[in-house]
């Protein structure tokens, strides 16, 4: 299939040259002409492993080209297949449709230069009602033409990539979503995806954005659900939340066990564990925009909100544990932070725990220095100016810190035991559980979900 693929950033690019390396002919445009510029010399734009490489191969094989964005291309490409896959940010609570709307009228500007039928599908995150809505419309004024009549199609394909293990995410998927308005934008959605064996979901569009919305929300609420009773493990004091996790993940419907006694470790415990909350680009704007739809629908959204409540509270953990070992305060204390993105493998800034964690730190009059792998750039231009100094060698910086605090589980700080020898009197708070206390036998070591037994009265309040 020849298929245009609108935008060029993680969903964008990534859907462009897996398709691509499956067999399709795949061109992406972006607004900007430097990056499909790039894009052509083989340069990405963001950090994304294992994409670099795919992004040679199906160059050098001719299924892979990068261009500006305009109708005049888009209408002489003549595609197969038209997939959006644009930003949609959060603003005040809701999704901005700027860039959907821009981009659907483009494609109707060039599908009424176009004599066939060519079928739209969206990839970007959008709240259920968008596609056979705000879609349809933009498309259908711009072009003169009508969904109705059958003169073009309309669908929608949501993503469900992993920053960090998006190729992988997209080239071994669970599964596939195929949302669609009409049976011949199916078709040619069955038809993109028959290279892949998996679970193939068909649905209308409003179904398939909701099931995108759904899928984050849940994983969100189980990463609240945890941090929440790990913060009142903390309260109790000699009770550590890890291994109230351990027993927990120990139950057969959440670790199924096969015949013979071998354990399955499902992927959804990796979101059943105490942490300083999340971020990145999906889950807070996700579950932003259901709260607003709940709403507007008129449905109070409790759940949803008791989600984002507990998220926004939780990189507070870390400034209150760092207090607990600094009780005369944390002004001229250096703190030397590891981890900016708001995962490891990605460079993805985006509502990254760390931002909050500088923010309450210099507020404070900590010195905070920071050093990521790869995100550390992209931090920096998102911190407030001032707050933080960038760390080249987080080994050397070691020696100036009265503080470590640990905010992305990157693998090479996983080495800072190799360090402990250096730690004596020095705090470590270790906000993503990556160590055992034992380790570090000369540090204060602090972690979100333990703290010290406390003596309670038989009604259970502290004494």
């Amino acid at each position: 299939m020849k298929i245009d693929v609108i935008g060029t950033g993680y969903v964008g690019l990534v859907s462009g040259v897996c398709l691509a390396a499956k067999g399709h002919r795949v061109t992406c445009y972006d607004v900007r002409p430097t990056v499909a510029e790039r894009l052509n010399r083989g340069e990405l734009h963001f950090h994304e492993p294992g994409l670099a490489e795919m992004l040679a191969e199906v160059r050098q094989a001719g299924r892979f080209s990068a261009a500006e964005m305009s109708e005049t291309a888009l209408a002489a490409s003549a595609p197969d297949l038209i997939l959006i896959a644009v930003g949609t940010p959060s603003t005040d609570g809701k999704i901005d449709l700027t860039q959907i709307r821009g981009a659907s009228q483009a494609i109707g500007r060039a599908l009424a230069r176009i004599p066939a039928f060519v079928p739209v599908a969206i990839k970007s995150t959008v709240v259920p009602g968008t596609t056979d809505t705000v879609v349809r419309a933009e498309i259908e004024e711009a072009s003169g033409l009508s969904h109705a009549a059958g003169q073009f199609g309309l669908g929608m394909n949501p993503e469900f990539l992993r920053e960090g293990r998006a190729v992988e995410d997209f080239m071994v998927p669970d599964r596939v979503v195929i949302g669609s308005e009409d049976t011949r934008t199916r078709d040619a959605l069955r038809e993109a995806y028959a290279p892949w064996d998996c679970d193939i979901i068909e649905v209308n569009t409003r179904t398939a954005e909701m099931i995108k919305y759904a899928n984050n929300c849940l994983l969100a609420l189980q990463i609240s659900a945890v941090n929440e009773l790990a913060n009142v493990a903390a309260a109790l004091g000699g009770v550590d939340v890890a291994d109230v996790m351990r027993g927990v993940h120990a139950d057969r419907r959440w670790s199924p066990v096969q015949p013979g006694g071998t354990r399955v470790r499902p992927g959804i415990l990796d979101y059943l564990k105490a942490g300083c909350g999340f971020g990145g680009s999906c889950f807070p704007k996700d579950v932003q925009a259901m709260r607003t739809l709940a709403r507007q629908v008129g449905i109070e959204p409790r759940l949803l909100q008791a989600t984002l409540d507990v998220n926004q509270d939780q990189p507070g953990q870390v400034t209150q544990l760092l207090e607990r070992s600094f009780p005369a305060g944390l002004a001229g204390k250096r703190v030397l932070l590891l981890g900016c993105a708001f995962k490891e493998d990605t460079d993805d800034v985006r509502e990254s725990v760390s931002l909050r964690i500088v923010s309450d730190l210099a507020k404070r009059g900590a010195r905070v220095e920071a050093h990521d792998p790869v995100a550390l750039d992209n931090f920096l231009r998102a911190a407030q100016a001032g707050s933080v100094e960038p760390c080249a060698d987080w080994r050397a910086a070691i020696t100036g810190a009265d503080a470590i605090v640990v905010a992305t589980a990157w693998p090479e700080y996983r080495s800072l035991r190799e360090e402990a020898g250096r730690m004596s009197g020095k705090v470590l708070v270790d906000a993503r559980r990556l160590y055992e206390a034992e380790a570090f036998p000369g540090a204060d070591y602090q972690t979100i979900g333990y703290a010290p037994a406390r003596v309670l009265t038989a009604a259970g309040a502290q004494a």
